[in-house]
């Protein structure tokens, strides 16, 4: 039988189911993008885009970095693939251990797996399989938070606090609770850390109370919330929930699958607050999102924890067929010389005030109920217009039309530039903003 033709139509968009996106909406006016290079985008037309999004949160050493391409070049003509399950290659070894000095503290061990829904779902079962091999079982239990984002896989969605992800899928796990978010209407306009909220961080203790310690695996937080439009904790609050979790004997997950790599100025999040997790998931800036990669850190006592059987027996029956794919392995160690000889997080931090002065320059523009930063990024509320959603919605496109992009979580917009961004393109995604909320007012 021949096989049926499989050249590709010219401007057929239909077969393409897309993800997180309004399929029919899109096709009847699509908004592609065809070539990338440093802090811009550039359409099937030629028009150019700034990127005020690192692609999603991920390409924070700009794009089309040629170091990036040779090593991934480099390694494919060596060796496309090689399996990790008891066997292994020298690029994941190295890998692992340059992460491991990068890391704070005893966070001195990696486990690689495809993205960061990968890494928490993974993070959740290394809690899991920790608890259950010092004789702690019954700790089965995850808390979460309300408007928390942690990927896409049920164990994601479940102990993320996103609606729209959640309400479509009842299969979710069970014993799982929430705590409360911590976007306080006092705390608007804040610049850096809000005031107002750690107290919020108290509510541990009452899900404590109600299910006892010896249930409770994992907490699970984004130092800072990205995908609901950017909050940064308050002041205090991830140092509280650290000594709870260590009164009670529960792991500590950062999810820092967006503020890894130099988001906040410093390496991971844990580095700018000083807070130390026993696990902490990444992905995004891992790679530069030139190849997909997530990973899982692990402190010190949890790895030694599950080393404690026979030394032939599996000590965790967990992997993915692509966990420290060779090319993955070259595009991060290539994208971490490049964050080591360009000083990426340092810039990150020197840019960090001119940012947050420009973000906040749109305050008192129609419809702006809040602003929020704290390193390269930053989240905008706009008053809402008929449904939920609508004038974000209406932002988001705007902004594409004048030439930016940015991301949209229901009437937020949120922005996080590369870290290579310039002082003058910042000076551009501020003005096409203030454009932007102008022309949706």
């Amino acid at each position: 039988m021949t096989p049926p033709d499989t050249a590709p139509s010219a401007n057929n968009l239909e077969a393409f189911f897309m993800p997180f996106t309004a399929n029919r909406q899109f096709k009847k006016n699509p908004r592609l993008l065809a070539k990338a290079k440093g802090v811009h985008y550039w359409t099937p037309e030629g028009r150019k885009i700034i990127d005020g999004t690192a692609g999603l949160w991920c390409v924070n050493a700009g794009h089309g970095r040629e170091e990036i391409k040779a090593a991934i070049a480099r390694q494919l003509d060596e060796m496309d693939y090689a399996p990790s399950f008891q066997m292994g290659h020298p690029k994941a070894f190295e890998l692992a251990a340059r992460h491991a000095a990068l890391l704070p503290g005893d966070l001195n061990h990696a486990f690689y797996c495809n993205s960061g829904s990968e890494a928490v779902d993974s993070a959740l079962k290394i809690a899991l399989a920790y608890h259950r091999a010092r004789g702690e079982g019954t700790r089965t239990r995850f808390v979460g938070r309300e408007r928390g984002y942690h990927g896409v896989g049920f164990g994601g969605i479940s102990v993320g606090g996103m609606v729209n992800n959640r309400k479509w899928f009842g299969a979710l796990l069970p014993g799982v609770d929430h705590l409360p978010h911590t976007h306080l209407a006092k705390n608007a306009f804040s610049k850096g850390q809000p005031a107002h909220g750690a107290e919020l961080a108290d509510e541990l203790e009452r899900i404590v109370g109600l299910h006892d310690a010896s249930n409770i695996a994992a907490v699970i937080v984004e130092p800072c919330a990205g995908s609901t439009g950017y909050l940064p904790p308050p002041k205090g609050y991830l140092e509280r929930l650290r000594q709870i979790c260590d009164k009670h004997g529960i792991l500590l997950i950062f999810d820092e699958v967006i503020t890894g790599f130099g988001r906040l100025g410093t390496a991971f999040a844990a580095d700018k607050f000083g807070v130390i997790p026993d696990l902490m998931t990444v992905a995004k800036g891992i790679s530069n999102a030139t190849v997909p990669m997530g990973g899982v850190f692990v402190r010190k006592p949890v790895f030694d924890g599950l080393m404690n059987g026979p030394e032939n027996a599996i000590d965790l029956f967990h992997g993915y067929t692509y966990s420290a794919h060779p090319l993955a392995c070259a595009a991060a160690s290539a994208v971490l010389d490049i964050y080591r000889d360009e000083n990426l997080f340092k810039r990150s931090a020197e840019l960090s005030p001119y940012w947050e002065d420009g973000v906040h320059s749109l305050k008192g523009l129609p419809n702006v109920t809040d602003i929020r930063n704290l390193g390269l990024a930053a989240g905008i509320d706009l008053a809402p217009k008929g449904a939920v959603g609508t004038r974000g919605y209406e932002a988001f496109t705007k902004a594409f039309e004048l030439g930016l992009m940015v991301r949209q979580s229901g009437d937020a917009i949120a922005m996080s530039p590369p870290l290579v961004i310039e002082k003058a393109q910042i000076d551009e995604i501020i003005d096409i903003t203030a454009k932007t909320i102008k022309a949706v007012a």
